[in-house]
């Protein structure tokens, strides 16, 4: 299957759906610092475009992709951003939807923060699809469940061509796992440290956490710990000496990049797009879940189509 990443960041989500077994075959996206680590990790071309305007169709279409994925820029619906639909990143979500509208492939999956059900946006960009011709299935997916050690909430929606709604929901559902998985049970004791510091939102949350537990989201933000820290009364830990924060590529271990997934550039832009990322084997489990339908589905139609030519000899 010819899949094309739209809004692609360091592809984190390309990543993953190349482990599934998809083509990756072009790639899209705005920011310099980002498309160069893109570049350094895939074969086939990343054109640095802006998308708005809608210019780069034609070239989209010239790939005849089978599928486009994509997580277009989510800060107006986070709940670490301002929240303002009216800042004009929300209507890349709507830009998203136009491209697989015109494009038509057969397949496409979207990525944003699960607060982008309660944007106007999402209704308008679902008006669009649906009349398009695509089938939709939402769901918000927990990270951890799908294989990343991390609670790290994401909403998900995805587009079959002339299908049904929710077709895909029981294979998200039955596929998650059924415990939580922990940073030491994904990376065991490599960190070389039991706790390290993540800096919170504001310090009435706790900044210390154990790796017998999953991360907290990874956020494009990253911070040693500061000397006025002030214990909470759930840090993992009794007390702060000798803490330190993830570096930035345990971070990206945390992201579940593989280990020799290259990041090259300032420690400002690798941090937020790490951050910004798709875990890798989230996007991995949503591609598996995908090809698992399309096998299940093919296999019917096999057995109705034997069925019906057993009917017409006899």
């Amino acid at each position: 299957m010819r899949v094309i990443d739209l809004f692609s960041g360091c592809g984190g989500m390309s990543q993953g759906f190349k482990q599934a077994g998809y083509e990756l075959v072009a790639a899209y996206d705005n920011w310099t610092a980002a498309v160069a680590v893109y570049r350094a990790n895939f074969d086939h071309p990343i054109f640095e475009v802006d998308l708005s305007t809608l210019k780069s169709v034609e070239n989209i279409q010239s790939f005849q992709p089978d599928m486009i994925i994509g997580g277009p820029p989510c800060q107006d619906f986070s709940s670490a951003g301002k929240r303002d639909e009216s800042q004009g990143r929300a209507d890349l979500t709507m830009t998203f939807a136009e491209i697989v509208a015109c494009v038509k492939p057969e397949w496409f999956v979207m990525e944003n923060v699960d607060r982008i059900r309660k944007s106007s946006v999402l209704h308008q960009t679902k008006s669009i699809l649906k009349n398009a011709g695509y089938g939709l299935t939402e769901s918000i997916l927990n990270a951890n469940l799908c294989g990343v050690p991390q609670n790290r909430k994401r909403y998900f929606l995805v587009g079959e061509l002339d299908s049904y709604d929710g077709v895909l929901t029981p294979y998200f559902e039955k596929n998650l796992a059924d415990k939580l998985l922990t940073i030491h049970d994904y990376l065991g004791d490599s960190l070389g440290i039991e706790y390290y510091y993540r800096h919170p939102r504001s310090y009435q949350r706790r900044g210390i956490f154990s790796i017998y537990e999953p991360s907290p989201t990874i956020r494009g933000v990253n911070r040693p710990i500061p000397s006025t820290y002030k214990q909470h009364p759930n840090d993992a830990a009794p007390n702060t000496r000798s803490l330190r924060a993830l570096t930035t590529i345990e971070r990206s271990y945390i992201q579940t990049f593989p280990k020799d997934f290259t990041f090259e550039g300032t420690k400002t832009n690798l941090e937020q797009m790490i951050g910004n990322a798709v875990p890798v084997r989230q996007a991995e489990y949503i591609a598996k879940c995908i090809f698992e339908y399309i096998a299940d589905k093919t296999n019917d139609n096999l057995i109705e189509n034997t069925a019906s030519t057993q009917l017409q000899l006899l």
